[in-house]
């Protein structure tokens, strides 16, 4: 059972005015995609969607999952895979793996993300999964933990397949969740690298082409078009951008940002550790305890969006003993009127049971004591 409190009501939490956002025009560009989202990185709040949730496929943006699939697998990027046969030699781009070659699997990664190879692909999921087949499984398996309700993938490197789809917003959720994986973030923002005897150049033109791009990936077949998911960060706000089937994906884009950019800025909704009031503490040595927020947030938000927030606490969340860093519950962000985010609250400091007695005395004298 939980309890909800109004943030006003409890009087513990002080939201400032929004600041005006500079902007020139409220419309969106008109682009060439098929299916398109914004999103912010920071909630997961769609800002822009065209057909975002239309399953197409998605070519080698699919990628994107064979990486996080590998990089959360337990692997570690210094081992080194063998090449087998049949990861060797496959249709499409390529980073011409030879059989019975040994490289790493940091390579294979950069191979992955840079150079897009549909053989890195394959050496990636045989040898994170024992087999191609199991590990798509795994990708799948991903898929529905992101939330990423109407995605299916056929294989590991994005080839045109039948039960092989995805939707603009489901890549978004996709994107948000490599973003948080430092390794994945960091191959997928890189130029260019050498590793070995191989150079990987990324095809990703937006990181040369858009100030603040940090990425992710490309993708092209005959018939899924160009795909592209990417990403990037301006005064503290991380825009992150799909199309599916768009024949002027660069310029898409670019469009797509500049009008994020200028119709939302970031505001900051919570500091990790940041008090932000206090609650009764049933049974406790200290009648309150001071709560504090669990994680740094932000949002990005326009001119004249109307932000509120509410507690929901659980009913046994701060009965004595408590240790600081208990879960105290969440605040509730809204923008207008639908909610934004949860932010964690937990408890800020150490309250002992009233009952208990304690070395160098009985706990009431203590809190008697000056």
């Amino acid at each position: 059972m939980k309890r909800f409190f109004s943030a006003l009501l409890a009087g513990a939490l002080l939201l400032p005015t929004l600041p005006a956002v500079r902007a020139e025009g409220d419309a969106p560009p008109k682009i060439s995609a098929a299916s398109a989202v914004v999103m912010d990185a920071g909630t997961g709040r769609v800002l822009y969607e065209k057909e975002g949730r239309t399953p197409r496929l998605i070519a080698s943006t699919t990628k994107l999952m064979t990486a996080l699939v590998a990089l959360e697998s337990g692997h570690g990027l210094e081992e080194t895979v063998t090449v087998r046969p049949q990861w060797a030699g496959v249709e499409g781009s390529s980073i011409y793996l030879r059989p019975g070659e040994e490289i790493t699997l940091e390579a294979l990664l950069y191979g992955l993300l840079l150079r897009s190879g549909n053989d890195a692909a394959l050496a990636i999921a045989g040898h994170c999964g024992e087999t191609v087949e199991d590990f798509v499984v795994q990708m799948n398996v991903k898929a529905r933990e992101l939330g990423m309700a109407d995605t299916s993938f056929a294989n590991p490197n994005g080839l045109d397949a039948e039960n092989h789809r995805s939707t603009a917003y489901d890549m978004a959720l996709l994107a948000r969740a490599c973003l948080e994986n430092e390794a994945l973030a960091k191959i997928a923002a890189t130029k260019s690298i050498t590793l070995g005897t191989r150079t990987f150049t990324n095809h990703n033109k937006l990181l040369w082409r858009y100030e603040g791009c940090i990425g992710l990936k490309t993708g092209y077949t005959k018939e899924a078009g160009r795909t592209l998911v990417s990403a990037a960060k301006r005064d503290g706000m991380t825009l992150i951008c799909v199309t599916l089937n768009a024949p002027s994906d660069w310029a898409d884009h670019a469009a797509l940002f500049d009008w994020g950019f200028a119709h939302y800025e970031a505001r900051t909704l919570s500091r990790a550790g940041e008090r932000v009031g206090q609650l009764p503490v049933s049974g406790g040595l200290s009648p309150v305890c001071p709560v504090v927020t669990g994680v740094d947030q932000s949002a990005a938000l326009a001119s004249g969006e109307k932000l509120e927030a509410a507690w929901e606490l659980s009913e046994a969340a701060l009965t004595a003993p408590v240790s600081a860093g208990t879960q105290a519950g969440e605040i509730v962000y809204y923008v207008n009127s639908k909610e934004l985010v949860r932010v964690p609250l937990a408890a800020g400091q150490d309250v002992a049971d009233i009952s208990a007695p304690k070395r160098g005395g009985w706990p009431w004298r203590n809190v008697f004591k000056n």
